[in-house]
């Protein structure tokens, strides 16, 4: 159960820093990485949301999503510091 855990927090990571990414495209009107972000957001949401509901039994899952929500928020922090890559200057 425990490398679980660690799967959805790294993945969680993963998935809100490419969300954030496809925000920070979306606002500079950049259409084709805004487009290809968005792909694999959903994806990856998807497959952890149905891996949690289909894997893990009711007391298990509520902490794989505790888990996977701190995994997003430290995502969202990381594609918040990125900097370069994007268009943005040094």
């Amino acid at each position: 159960m425990a490398y679980y855990l660690i799967i959805y927090f790294f993945v969680g990571i993963f998935q809100d820093f490419l969300l954030t990414l496809n925000w920070r495209y979306i606002a500079k009107h950049k259409i084709a990485p805004a487009v290809s972000m968005s792909f694999l957001v959903t994806i990856t949401t998807m497959l952890v949301i149905y891996n949690i509901i289909d894997q893990l039994d009711k007391e298990r899952s509520f902490v794989a999503i505790i888990i996977y929500a701190a995994g997003v928020a430290a995502g969202t922090y990381l594609g918040m510091k990125f900097k370069y890559g994007m268009g943005e200057e040094k």
